[in-house]
């Protein structure tokens, strides 16, 4: 990775993370930007399977999960494991989770 880039990654962290007291805070600062810069609905494959991510949700255990809609059936999966269209912030939130 290149230094602008780390930067920028770094930058992300910062602006999600500002003024957490605790990991959990962070956690639900980086679902916020993630929804807040991630244009939703948007498609994506989930074990060879077309779904369409409708938003991000966080589990009582601080997960921050993509909600996964194929048809009538959905399914939450972590935003981590996930082939993403802009990627950025959860980049961020990868970097941080490994940091912690």
């Amino acid at each position: 990775m290149s230094r602008s880039n780390r930067v920028a990654r770094d930058a992300l962290i910062a602006a999600a993370t500002v003024d957490c007291y605790d990991d959990i805070e962070c956690v639900t600062g980086f679902q916020a930007m993630i929804e807040e810069h991630l244009a939703m609905p948007f498609q994506t494959v989930v074990l060879g399977v077309d779904v369409t991510v409708t938003g991000v949700d966080l589990t009582d255990d601080e997960q921050i999960m993509a909600v996964c809609v194929r048809g009538k059936s959905e399914q939450r999966v972590p935003v981590l494991r996930l082939s993403l269209p802009a990627p950025q912030w959860v980049d961020a939130y990868r970097r941080w989770a490994r940091g912690t």
